[in-house]
């Protein structure tokens, strides 16, 4: 691993917009004048204590201009909400979408930042009244949220994952209905989807094989990665990091991941470019 002490952020990720977006993403910011593969989803694609994240490893195997679209703690109501990211995957070659979990996104049950999408805002009418024994004020992220909901009332909470799921499964279809162009589903995580199950703390949480059945027939190409163990193990080698961002790196996927994630997309988007 490696800690960098000379600025509290340490990776430089040359923050970025495009267009009108609000949104920032990692840097440099890429020119949208020639044909591009566009790489949209959370904080993996973004690359966060990734020195050089896969969208560049993919870049540099293949020779596409490769534009991380990925954003910190973005989630599927990112890529669905975003006029600028709509925008940029039709006008993309190829569309790769990281699946995020359907945790971080608003749905009948609660409302969720628009940009960080980890970030609880609001509870529903309807969840207030199945949860009338919850304060909904001493919430600010949909983590620390839904683990309370689980904890009080298991029985309850299973109207709201099936509430979860179904949205993801409808936002999921829509934002692929309006990518005119190539698309690969990309899983990446240290978890089949078989494994997920209902862990919160999981990624992508509630994520389960027959949502994916659900979405992939809309899809050009999918990829599945799955972090063997020892990857795991050493997720945090060629990392770099502060010593306070140390407890955050270690629940991220590591460089490793990244040059595997790389090496399942590079043949798959040379089969469709």
């Amino acid at each position: 691993m490696s800690f960098e002490a000379l600025s509290p952020g340490g990776l430089d990720y040359l923050p970025c917009r495009y267009g009108n977006s609000k949104v920032l993403f990692r840097g440099p910011r890429r020119s949208l004048n020639k044909p591009f593969v566009a790489f949209l989803g959370g904080t993996t694609t973004y690359g966060k204590f990734i020195p050089t994240p896969f969208p560049d490893i993919v870049e540099a195997q293949t020779g596409l201009t490769c534009v991380n679209f990925g954003s910190l703690n973005g989630g599927l109501d990112v890529i669905a909400s975003d006029p600028v990211l709509r925008e940029m995957s039709v006008q993309a070659r190829v569309t790769v979408i990281q699946i995020t979990s359907p945790r971080n996104m608003s749905n009948r049950f609660y409302r969720v930042h628009p940009r960080r999408n980890d970030r609880f805002v609001e509870a529903s009418a309807l969840l207030r009244a199945i949860y009338r024994d919850v304060d909904f004020a001493e919430f600010n992220f949909t983590n620390h949220m839904l683990q309370r909901l689980c904890l009080v009332s298991p029985d309850r909470f299973q109207a709201v994952l099936d509430e979860l799921r179904a949205a993801w499964i409808a936002r999921m279809r829509l934002v692929l209905s309006q990518i005119t162009g190539k698309t690969i589903l990309l899983w990446a995580s240290e978890h089949t989807p078989e494994e997920i199950g209902t862990d919160i703390d999981a990624d992508p949480a509630f994520v389960t094989r027959d949502m994916l059945d659900a979405v992939i027939p809309l899809a050009t190409k999918y990829a599945e990665v799955v972090a063997a163990p020892r990857d795991v193990e050493a997720r945090t080698e060629g990392m770099v990091f502060s010593e306070l961002e140390a407890p955050a790196a270690k629940m991220m996927l590591g460089p490793q991941m990244h040059r595997d994630i790389a090496d399942m997309l590079v043949p798959l988007l040379k089969s469709i470019t």
